[in-house]
């Protein structure tokens, strides 16, 4: 099933040697996921909203985790940058949980797609600015490539759907595996059941 086949850290095989360079990949994969759900109907549409759901999730989830505690204690104002970073995390997961429990051919839907698209991409851009300059700067290729396999490691065992309100490492590593584990038995039921 293409939901085994969603984009994560490392899928397209690249060396994991820049951690930035990792997830500007992932941002380049979750706009093109949101063009897939946008150009696509029916069944086509479940199947890449579902992939989309995933990949957003433990997108944001490894971010959580490695990303944000670098910027904190490496950069100077980061914990403005995380707070402000976090802030948008919450808002596009509360979109995001509301998307999910929506069929895709709601006619509610397609606008509320395009709300969270504008929201991810805000976020992207402001990480893109914000934190991912600083990352380069502030650490040698050892560590930016330490900090992509960090990344792996986190989205192989993230949530795989939003959980607005877990946008903490100390929330991650309490709810994180339950959440994941959870996730992941409803995602192998969906499976199951023929439902993307």
């Amino acid at each position: 099933m293409s939901e085994l086949q969603t984009p994560q850290a490392g899928d397209d095989q690249a060396p994991d040697i820049d951690v930035v360079a990792l997830l500007m990949r992932q941002h380049g994969d979750i706009r093109n996921l949101f063009d897939e759900v946008e150009q696509s109907r029916g069944e086509e549409r479940r199947d890449a909203f579902r992939r989309l759901v995933r990949l957003l999730a433990v997108h944001e989830t490894a971010e959580e985790e490695v990303v944000h505690p670098f910027v904190r204690r490496a950069v100077e104002g980061g914990e403005q940058v995380v707070k402000d970073r976090l802030a948008e995390e919450r808002s596009a997961k509360e979109t995001l949980a509301a998307l999910d429990d929506m069929d895709t051919d709601d006619p509610k839907f397609m606008p509320r797609l395009m709300q969270l698209r504008t929201e991810v991409q805000e976020h992207a851009r402001a990480e893109e600015r914000y934190e991912f300059p600083h990352i380069r700067r502030s650490i040698d290729v050892t560590n930016l490539a330490a900090m992509a396999k960090a990344v792996k490691a986190a989205e192989a065992i993230a949530p795989t759907r939003p959980h607005p309100g877990v946008e903490s490492v100390t929330a991650n590593v309490t709810l994180g595996p339950v959440a994941a584990l959870m996730d992941r038995t409803k995602d192998a039921v969906r499976k199951t059941m023929g439902k993307s």
